[in-house]
């Protein structure tokens, strides 16, 4: 497993060895004593699973303290631009905005450390993703912001007018929230 570090702090791409042969492949996914000894949060307690159509946007959607996330995702299938907003005020990145293409067959993943914000836009006719939590699921703690917020200048480059479910469309600006 290749593990690369991008320039916000605990933010992670990582790319599996993939081992091919006339049958397929296999790869690892995680793997709790490399994650740990890299100094990565590997205790995940909940995971989840999603489909969506091509230009379809989710996001950008985290969970309030003291039932924040960190996110370990992957596509199983299609294509997503993942992207993630740092919300922490003492990083030299607070409100900056990363964006990456994670596909199935890329094979990569990202984790995304708490007190980031969570998105993506679906590229490919349809996608799955599944993403695993270290915290569980607390609806009086969500929180998010909005997709199209202009001072954020996402390009989520679907290839017409975006689906977005009405909870997201009434996510507060980062203005609101900063």
């Amino acid at each position: 497993m290749n593990i690369i570090k991008t320039l916000f702090e605990g933010l992670l791409i990582i790319e599996p060895r993939v081992h091919s042969d006339s049958r397929g492949y296999f790869f690892e996914a995680f793997n709790e004593r490399l994650f740990t000894e890299s100094g990565i949060p590997a205790s995940f307690v909940q995971e989840n699973q999603s489909k969506s159509t091509k230009n379809t946007i989710r996001g950008l959607h985290y969970q309030r303290a003291p039932h924040d996330q960190t996110k370990f995702i992957r596509v199983i299938r299609g294509v997503i631009l993942d992207v993630v907003l740092d919300l922490r005020k003492e990083q030299s990145t607070y409100k900056q905005v990363f964006s990456v293409e994670l596909s199935a067959d890329n094979k990569r993943s990202v984790l995304v450390p708490k007190g980031f914000a969570h998105g993506y836009s679906v590229l490919s006719d349809e996608a799955e993703i599944v993403y695993c939590c270290d915290a569980y699921y607390a609806p009086e703690f969500e929180s998010g912001i909005r997709y199209d917020d202009p001072t954020l200048g996402i390009d989520w480059r679907v290839s017409k007018e975006a689906i977005v479910s009405e909870k997201d469309l009434k996510l507060p600006l980062l203005s609101s929230i900063s």
